[in-house]
Formats: structure tokens, C-alpha cells, sequence
């Protein structure tokens, strides 16, 4: 809006200037003069013509960033919905396993908050239930699963998402 304004404002001038120059010339003033009016004339059309330009030049990209906002705002409302679904479905995959497996549902909530990351510590207190218990409850989902620890209950449920055709980063630089 501001440039529309300023744009107006130079096309005024230039228009008042080119009514200027005819008058200055119908009154045969100097040629240094005339040249001088003409000058501005023809600098001030250029800056008019140019900023007209750039005004079109910058409402066009805005409205191409504007579009392309729009279907990116689309795509990421999809994939939160694929997102969405995916974690729905791998919640239940891991439920499905776990009744497989034959856990307690105790034994399911404490293997849920194994594969979340927390230390038998957290998860008594998450399940106001001694440490002791837990400790208890986990070697009982180990010893279901056939597997032997915290990092294998991990692995195996991630296992299927890391694929052969990615790079395994070195361990030594």
C-alpha cells in the first residue's frame, strides 16, 4: 500500500513536471534550462515506470509464496494425518505383541514405559509401586518376549524400521 502511494505520488510529479516543461518552453527559457526540466522529467518517468514494475514484480512473488504456504499447509495437514495413523497403527502393533507375548496387563504398562525411555526408577513412581516390583514385572516381559534386556525390547520393536540400504554410521572417525 505504501509504495501504491509513493507510486502515485512520482506519477503526480511527472505529470506536473511535464506540464512545467511545455510551459517553460512556450516561455523560451534557455536551453540549459530546458535541458535541465527535461532531465528531471525523463528521471523521475524512469523511477515512476521502474517502482510501477518492482510493485508488480514483488505482488506476484508474494502471491506464488502465498500459494505455494497454502500447499504446503496442505502437505503438512497430511502427513500430521499419516503421522497420526502411523503412530495409531504402531501403537497397536505393540499391543498386538504384547498380548502374543501373553503380558499382564501390568507387565504392559511397564514394557510401554521401557520402550519410552524410562529407568525402573521413573516407572515406580509413574505407577506408585516399589522399584523392587517393577524390576520384577520387567524380567517377567523379558522373559515373555525371549529377549534380554531394556535395549533388546527397544530393538526389536525397532528393528523393522531401520533398512540394510542405510549407511550404519563408524564409530571411529
Amino acid at each position: 500500500m505504501k509504495d501504491l502511494l509513493i507510486a502515485a505520488l512520482l506519477a503526480a510529479i511527472v505529470a506536473l513536471k511535464l506540464v512545467d516543461v511545455i510551459a517553460d518552453m512556450g516561455l523560451q527559457l534557455p536551453l540549459a534550462h530546458l535541458v535541465q526540466e527535461w532531465t528531471l522529467l525523463m528521471l523521475s518517468a524512469i523511477g515512476c515506470v521502474y517502482l510501477i514494475f518492482e510493485i508488480r514484480r514483488r505482488t506476484q512473488a508474494t502471491q506464488q509464496l502465498n500459494h505455494s504456504l497454502t500447499l504446503s499447509d496442505a502437505k503438512l495437514a497430511n502427513l500430521s494425518t499419516q503421522l497420526r495413523d502411523a503412530r495409531h497403527a504402531y501403537s497397536q502393533t505393540i499391543r498386538s505383541q504384547f498380548l502374543d507375548w501373553g503380558l499382564t496387563p501390568s507387565e504392559q504398562q511397564v514394557a510401554l514405559l521401557l520402550l519410552k525411555g524410562l529407568s525402573l526408577q521413573e516407572i515406580a513412581a509413574v505407577r506408585e509401586t516399589r522399584e523392587k516390583t517393577v524390576r520384577q514385572q520387567a524380567s517377567r516381559v523379558y522373559g515373555k518376549a525371549g529377549i534380554e534386556g531394556r535395549h533388546a525390547l527397544s530393538a526389536w520393536f525397532l528393528e523393522d524400521f531401520v533398512t540394510d540400504s542405510e549407511p550404519v554410521a563408524s564409530a571411529t572417525p
